[in-house]
């Protein structure tokens, strides 16, 4: 008997974190009787969602991990109230389970985004512990003087909470440009942090591209709204970051 929230992970039917939504809005029953966080399970039990009986038993296909190059307009939903297309609409169906994103990007950025069958790495690695590095390009209008960096890197105040950029790096461009572009990295996946940390010190963000998550960089030959399932060896050290398996 475990967990019933790790149960329903490890069969690819969400995150822990979706789970537990799913049991705290009454979605899930054991047994006939609605669950409770805590609550433990088998594979045999009876555990349904929204009134559907889950099979359990069936053995389970090895996880999969798939990167995705999100493009700027779509949002990182399976369904959005205003209409707007989302990431899920394009992928290619998983063998076994369904997709679950590692996070989250805003609809106005693009770039890498990773989605896998495996709740519990998902799990694993959206947790606040995990600290698995973001790394973007980004470009800001104006030009954003030495003491800025500083501040960037020392940390500044944001509403829930400091926050601070682990580097970065300006790439080439004229001094007297309109728009600075910089090579960003930080280890946290807050809410539109990079946008915010540059608002906080008076630079609007123009233009927003995450091109690394933990080991993973986005593939140069690869195109907005295109997907690649990842090679053994990539989520091999996708797990590794979380100090997990191989």
């Amino acid at each position: 008997m475990i967990r019933l929230q790790k149960l329903l992970a490890e069969a690819g039917l969400g995150s822990r974190r979706t789970i537990e939504q799913w049991i705290r809005a009454g979605r899930v029953s054991v047994g006939g009787r609605p669950a409770q966080l805590g609550d433990r399970a088998s594979r045999t039990d009876e555990v349904c969602l929204d009134g559907r009986k889950l099979d359990l038993t069936a053995e389970v296909a090895p996880a999969e991990l798939l990167l995705y190059y999100k493009p700027v307009g779509e949002v990182t939903t399976r369904s959005d109230p205003q209409g707007r297309p989302t990431v899920f609409e394009r992928l290619p169906p998983p063998r076994q389970g369904r997709w679950i994103s590692i996070g989250r990007l805003d609809v106005n950025t693009a770039g890498l985004l990773l989605l896998t069958t495996d709740g519990e790495l998902a799990h694993r690695l959206m947790h606040p512990s995990s600290e698995v590095e973001r790394e973007y390009l980004v470009r800001v209008r104006g030009q954003p003087g030495p003491g800025v960096i500083r501040a960037l890197l020392q940390g500044v105040a944001l509403e829930d909470g400091p926050a601070r950029f682990d580097s970065v790096a300006p790439q080439s461009a004229a001094a007297h440009a309109a728009h600075g572009s910089f090579r960003v990295v930080l280890h946290e996946g807050r809410n539109r942090e990079v946008r915010r940390l540059w608002e906080a010190v008076g630079f609007e963000v123009s233009r927003l591209l995450r091109i690394r998550y933990g080991p993973i960089e986005l593939p140069r030959d690869m195109r907005p709204g295109s997907a690649r399932r990842a090679d053994e060896a990539a989520f091999g050290s996708l797990r590794a970051a979380t100090g997990g398996p191989r």
